[in-house]
């Protein structure tokens, strides 16, 4: 069976230019579409993976989803501290933090609109656990005051954040004295201050959650055992690592899956674009049809050159929708974290498996948008096609 030559189905999509263009644009802006909701819901969640280092344990009050809902009470922190799994300091200490987190409400800086802020107290052996934070602007705050450090997002995006302003809450007037930047992770999104004052501050009793890291990673198993086992505990262990990807999970499906449901709705539109098109070209080229079938093509390699130039045309649009979609990398947002309820700033981010489905999506477009008019060219009877021309 001859097929027909890739040039003839090419030449004829660039014949018909601002029809091409027209229903390639058409596609294009759905891809972009679709992958721009991707990255987002990819961003997010690398974002808060990243947060986490994979020899670190986090603990929070068992049946707490996260680290506000929380609360692990001296006594119990104090045991946690016994556990000799735990990794040890430069200066012999255990790399052990102990932590309250708490939500506050600031206003941004653009529109004066108020959104949640997490404010945690770390101590120092918190700092050594976050290998990834580090002070940009100023300095560390000092342990036993008022000063607090800001994440680069916060400062950027909230009144009184930038360094050498002041915040109120809790009833006291903070300095902040830094700015840190953490990579792409959520602690970006995070003011810090002292444990201790904080904890007096907000009058709490108890920490929110304990981290700690591990001596020897591949001990955590019998580490998770050993805290839910204990009956003086109400606790529950996790990697960080998993910690806060189940933190995004649920904001990250939901943004998937209303981006896919859009995207869908979207495309309806593409297809009937993309199936008008082809009908036309079909229509307008009745007399080649009846050229080719009288050459000795078959009608399944017509149905084949038809079909291949909807695929192409869905491929075409992909592609322009893919770059166009790459370059919302460059640009950060902000949104709340429906876990915690609170501010979290993050990246769009492109990762392979979403340039394959947007690629996937765009050809099934041209496919179901040409599949119909390449039938309809493939049924055209010799006789009937040259008698039409």
């Amino acid at each position: 069976m001859i097929g027909i030559p890739v040039a003839y189905i090419a030449r004829n999509l660039s014949a018909r230019k601002l029809t091409t263009i027209l229903t390639a644009g058409g596609m294009a802006l759905v891809v972009y579409v679709f992958a721009t909701v991707l990255m987002l819901a990819a961003g997010l969640k690398q974002t808060l993976v990243a947060t986490g280092q994979p020899d670190n344990v986090l603990v929070i009050r068992r049946g707490s989803q996260t680290e506000v809902q929380s609360g692990v009470d001296r006594p119990s922190a104090a045991i946690l501290e016994t556990l000799p799994d735990i990794a040890t300091g430069e200066d012999g200490q255990k790399l052990i933090s102990k932590e309250p987190v708490v939500l506050i409400n600031l206003p941004k800086r653009d529109s004066g609109k108020p959104s949640n802020v997490v404010i945690r107290g770390v101590t120092p052996a918190g700092l050594v656990l976050r290998p990834q934070v580090r002070i940009v602007e100023g300095r560390m705050f000092r342990p036993g005051t008022s000063e607090i450090i800001a994440g680069r997002a916060i400062a950027n995006g909230f009144r009184g954040a930038a360094i050498g302003e002041t915040l109120r809450f809790a009833q006291r007037d903070w300095t902040v004295v830094g700015v840190f930047d953490a990579g792409r992770t959520a602690f970006n999104s995070e003011i810090w201050g002292d444990a201790e004052q904080l904890l007096q501050a907000f009058r709490r009793v108890a920490f929110s959650a304990a981290i700690f890291k591990l001596a020897d990673t591949d001990r955590f198993d019998a580490v998770k055992e050993a805290i839910e086992t204990d009956p003086r505990l109400q606790l529950e262990a996790k990697r960080e690592t998993q910690f806060y990807e189940d933190q995004s999970r649920q904001l990250s499906n939901f943004i998937s899956y209303l981006g896919i449901t859009i995207s869908v709705i979207f495309s309806i539109g593409a297809i009937i674009g993309a199936m008008i098109t082809m009908y036309a070209s079909v229509a307008s080229r009745t007399n080649e049809i009846g050229t080719l079938r009288a050459l000795g093509f078959s009608r399944f390699a017509i149905l084949v050159a038809f079909l291949g130039e909807a695929l192409l045309l869905g491929f075409t649009g992909g592609v322009v929708g893919l770059v166009a979609a790459a370059f919302m990398q460059a640009f950060s947002i902000s949104t709340m974290n429906f876990q915690t309820f609170a501010e979290i700033a993050f990246s769009f981010s492109l990762t392979p498996s979403i340039v394959f489905a947007s690629l996937a999506f765009a050809l099934v477009m041209g496919f179901v948008g040409g599949f119909l008019p390449a039938a309809r060219a493939a049924r055209m009877k010799i006789v009937d096609a040259l008698r039409a021309a």
